[in-house]
């Protein structure tokens, strides 16, 4: 059984390089029927491949994909058999080390769908495969070719919006997850999963290959990887360490219903109903005080030594500037009315 297949249309640089690629509805563990009639219409030889098909081509396949029962991508197939746009149809017969673009693409797309979570796909070298490019108003433009389009739209008498220049695009404009509310939506990228009732406030960041499990409150940054369990509270300004900025192999997650206060953060994977004050920026190495019931002082030890506990109130002495710790018996409780985004 293969792992993946979708059908999409992207955009190509003059040099017929692949810049992106959306896919409307990608399939995770597709039937050897819908790969049977990929391999026919597209001579499809087996293993992870990205043809670009051609309209005839496009055509044959929604033939057989609606005989074969596969009506939806039966009708994408016909879609865009009359795209102006090149179509590229994408399967991935194994989770291997992505080798085009289209890969990569379909990957990011998986993730945001909710097909897949965060670390369950391999995801080597897949920044060698995304161009940076720039995403304007009229979509992606190579770099190298963005002066002369910007040139031939004022000529035009219109202006060519450059919103961005990454690798990565915003979700948004590939996948919107249902459920959700995103007050800003260039700060979410392709390839983050945002779970049924997350809100994402106008400060708020998700990167690719992290999110939200289910109802939370994101006010502050997740970084590449890391995982916010349902109910938790990220508040304003605060941070959360990546594996790709400082936090070397350390998977960093948050559990269930948690708070990290406003400009806090960590540098190691918090359990449930865990708080860290505002202000308070706690990595692996930052020695901690543990505290009986009394607030008496037990011992002193480095923060990576509490990492996944639950039930623990971070916060800072405000007399002696000591990093303290201990039990927290109250979970948060986010405000049901602020995550109703049906």
């Amino acid at each position: 059984m293969s792992f993946a297949l979708a059908i999409g249309v992207g955009t190509q640089n003059s040099n017929q390089e692949w810049l992106e690629v959306f896919y409307p509805a990608p399939l995770l563990n597709p039937s050897e029927e819908l790969i049977e009639a990929v391999r026919k219409a597209c001579a499809y030889q087996g293993g992870n491949s990205a043809i670009q098909a051609m309209p005839e081509q496009l055509d044959a396949l929604s033939q057989s994909l609606e005989a074969a029962g596969e009506s939806q991508q039966a009708k994408i197939a016909a879609q865009c058999a009359s795209s102006k746009r090149p179509v590229v149809v994408t399967i991935l017969a194994s989770d291997q080390e992505s080798q085009t673009t289209p890969e990569v693409y379909l990957k990011l797309h998986l993730i945001s769908h909710r097909l897949v979570k965060p670390h369950g796909l391999n995801l080597s070298g897949i920044f060698g495969l995304l161009p940076n490019v720039a995403w304007t108003n009229k979509g992606a433009i190579d770099l190298s070719e963005l002066n002369q389009k910007q040139l031939e739209a004022r000529l035009n008498g219109d202006v060519l919006e450059v919103k961005s220049v990454d690798k990565f695009p915003q979700m948004t404009d590939y996948v919107v997850p249902s459920g959700t509310r995103i007050a800003d939506t260039s700060r979410v990228r392709l390839g983050a999963y945002i779970g049924e009732g997350t809100t994402i406030m106008h400060e708020g960041f998700v990167n690719f290959n992290a999110g939200t499990e289910g109802t939370s409150m994101i006010e502050g940054r997740i970084s590449a990887g890391v995982v916010i369990g349902k109910g938790s509270d990220l508040g304003g300004g605060c941070s959360t360490m990546g594996t790709l900025s400082g936090g070397g192999n350390i998977i960093i997650s948050v559990g269930e219903n948690c708070l990290l206060g406003a400009n806090a953060g960590i540098g190691i994977p918090l359990g449930d109903r865990c708080t860290v004050e505002a202000g308070l920026y706690i990595t692996a190495g930052t020695k901690v005080v543990l505290l009986d019931d009394q607030n008496n002082p037990v011992e002193t030890t480095k923060a990576r030594e509490l990492a996944g506990k639950s039930d623990l109130l971070f916060r800072r002495n405000s007399v002696n500037g000591q990093v303290e710790c201990k039990t927290n018996k109250s979970a948060i409780e986010l405000n049901e009315e602020l995550h109703a985004n049906n």
